[in-house]
């Protein structure tokens, strides 16, 4: 049987290796980063790996807000999803599980329901991460900010601190870092369209040291971002 051909990178805290598996190798034995060896199941074996979930969208429709309410939903045709598993459901759940801090670096945040998993609204049943002491801020893009349907100006009302790049060039971030030990990361925007039209994905990942890379890069843009 050949061997793999491989090469071993340092991005800064881990090793990982990459190369190509040839056909006849058995890919059960070979490291995660092996990328033909499809239809079988591995397990990462790099140490400090962080994996924990990845959430693909679009989901087929919005939450029913009625279902997750103590209520209930009692509508006969409802055409909102009652799953509490679907990729929006679980991404509230991490956003929601937030005790401590919660920094948001999203290019647009335009949808109410994905703003509602640390919304500020005084009237809701379930206290918010801003109305528990959860330290939030956020940094988003300056030109998404001001464009129709940004939530950005309700955040600012709320005492929310906000800051973005004020630049000619994007801020095309979209990650979050929960309370220094959970990142969520991907091409998912915090919007409608992300949410129920678009191709997007969502990687969670918990108390691996890529988590301290994300948290560092906010820092620097909070600071670079600083007026």
């Amino acid at each position: 049987m050949r061997r793999p051909r491989t090469s071993t990178y340092n991005f800064g805290y881990v090793p990982v290796q990459f190369g190509y598996a040839p056909p006849d190798a058995d890919c059960r034995t070979l490291p995660i980063s092996m990328g033909n060896c499809l239809g079988v199941e591995t397990t990462a074996s790099t140490t400090g790996d962080s994996f924990v979930d990845v959430l693909f969208f679009p989901d087929p429709a919005m939450p029913c807000r009625n279902f997750h309410s103590d209520k209930g939903c009692t509508r006969k045709n409802c055409k909102s999803i009652h799953d509490q598993g679907s990729s929006l459901m679980t991404m509230l759940g991490y956003l929601k599980g937030a005790n401590k801090t919660m920094d948001i670096c999203v290019f647009t945040i335009t949808c109410d329901d994905v703003r509602g998993g640390y919304d500020f609204r005084p009237k809701s049943r379930r206290p918010d991460a801003h109305a528990r002491g959860v330290k939030v801020r956020v940094i988003t893009d300056d030109g998404q900010a001001k464009g129709k349907g940004s939530d950005i100006q309700k955040f600012i009302d709320a005492g929310i601190p906000v800051r973005d790049d004020n630049a000619r060039t994007y801020m095309h971030h979209k990650f979050c870092v929960i309370d220094k030990k959970i990142l969520l990361n991907g091409s998912f925007n915090w919007s409608r369209q992300a949410v129920v039209g678009n191709a997007e994905n969502l990687v969670i990942h918990k108390d691996g040291p890529i988590i301290g890379r994300f948290d560092e890069h906010f820092t620097h843009l909070w600071n670079k971002y600083e007026r």
